[in-house]
């Protein structure tokens, strides 16, 4: 398994592997969470050409893609979050550029169970350690729930480092009001 890092993905090829991946390992959970967490192909078309967000590729000894996650310090860069949160809590962080944003990881359904997940996670981790900076990600309650998402990623990193800090900062839910026909 080899993790390559880049900056921007114009090869054709390459770029309708990305998205076949992508919405393998996506296209679920739009089902299970009511913020989007697929993009649209114009979108996951952007963040791949985007070079303020690093790809990490996870390929198979045959070179296959099995799995992508996109990693940046350019917060701009992330749409939905809120560069100046980060700038008010962490301004030393924020001020040298040493938060980092997981924004996607994403693995084939069928290399899951398998080091990719771990791999591509471990490599962002090492950028971010050796900077002594701060990583955010947003996990959906479902897959906190349900695939206990927040407890993986704390697990992973600890075994990486005794030091390490993994703290909830932010919370949004979502509420509907109903309202059933009379009996």
């Amino acid at each position: 398994m080899l993790i390559k890092v880049i900056d921007q993905i114009t090869d054709e090829e390459l770029h309708e592997a990305v998205w076949k991946l992508y919405q393998d390992a996506f296209e679920d959970l739009n089902t299970m969470a009511v913020q989007r967490h697929l993009m649209y192909r114009d979108e996951l078309d952007e963040v791949l050409r985007d070079s303020r967000v690093h790809k990490y590729l996870a390929l198979d000894d045959d070179g296959t893609l099995c799995g992508i996650a996109t990693y940046t310090n350019e917060l701009e860069a992330v749409p939905l979050i809120s560069p100046p949160y980060f700038e008010r809590h962490w301004p030393e962080h924020y001020a040298s550029k040493r938060i980092w944003y997981i924004g996607f990881v994403a693995v084939d359904p069928q290399a899951q169970g398998r080091e990719v997940f771990s791999l591509l996670v471990e490599q962002m981790y090492l950028v971010a350690s050796a900077q002594n900076g701060v990583v955010g990600l947003d996990i959906c309650t479902y897959n906190d729930d349900v695939r206990r998402m927040s407890r993986i990623f704390r697990l992973m990193v600890s075994r990486l480092s005794d030091t390490m800090r993994f703290n909830r900062v932010d919370q949004q839910s979502y509420w509907l009001y109903e309202f059933p026909a009379a009996a």
